[in-house]
């Protein structure tokens, strides 16, 4: 089953377009990586369907209709979004920036058992349970964003550039916790990554976007065994 779909969307900043007929299709429980150069139109792809930047064209999620819903209705709606710069609240600690994750959510002890798989999933947070999200690491503070995101309980993780800035060894922590919480969870994704070699570690498929285009689409397996994108993204 399709959870959701991308058809032939378009989206602007003022005058310039970055989006030019992206589609893309995520089913329930998969996982599905967008790859690309600096300006490719990645993150654009993940505003759009968060609601962050106007769209043209179809953007359906579990049949309804997204496109134009503003972003707290589209995260009501069980989309999570943790952007680049990982977007932490710095003067709340870790526990409360987790708190602010669930704020959708009413079942109090539910709240309580997520933090605590949450911090078992990050146990470095755990250490900075009290700590200012200002004070943390960079890789604590992307572990916080992405704590922060599954505490609202969502059906689709939108992650972008999660290991952008983070030391190789503590990307591959990141990413280590990220597949234990999809085999865990269920929870489909989006990924954005600069880095193949870990996006293809997640997800089941990906797309090449050049310039606001989908130019490639295939199974994780078939694109690591293009030429084309050894050379571009795994460094081959």
């Amino acid at each position: 089953m399709t959870l959701l779909e991308l058809a032939d969307v378009t989206a602007s900043y003022g005058p310039v377009q970055v989006l030019e007929g992206v589609s893309l299709s995520v089913p329930e429980n998969g996982a599905v990586g967008i790859l690309g150069a600096n300006g490719a139109g990645k993150t654009t792809t993940l505003r759009a369907i968060s609601g962050t930047v106007r769209a043209s064209g179809r953007i359906l999620f579990d049949g309804t209709d997204i496109r134009g819903m503003r972003p707290d209705r589209v995260a009501a709606l069980g989309i999570a979004h943790v952007p680049e710069g990982r977007g932490t609240l710095g003067d709340l600690t870790v526990r409360e920036n987790l708190r602010v994750g669930a704020y959708l959510r009413k079942d109090a002890k539910g709240v309580a058992t997520d933090i605590d798989y949450c911090l078992d999933l990050f146990p470095n947070l755990q250490d900075r349970i009290r700590s200012n999200a200002s004070a943390l690491s960079g890789g604590e503070q992307q572990m916080l964003a992405v704590g922060r995101a599954i505490m609202s309980k969502p059906r689709l993780l939108l992650l972008d550039e999660a290991s952008l800035g983070l030391a190789p060894s503590t990307a591959k922590d990141v990413y280590d916790a990220i597949r234990r919480l999809r085999t865990e969870s269920g929870i489909a994704m989006v990924v954005v990554e600069q880095n193949a070699n870990l996006a293809f570690s997640l997800v089941d498929s990906a797309t090449v976007l050049e310039t606001g285009r989908n130019v490639l689409t295939g199974t994780s397996a078939e694109l690591r065994g293009m030429d084309e994108i050894r050379r571009a993204y795994l460094g081959g």
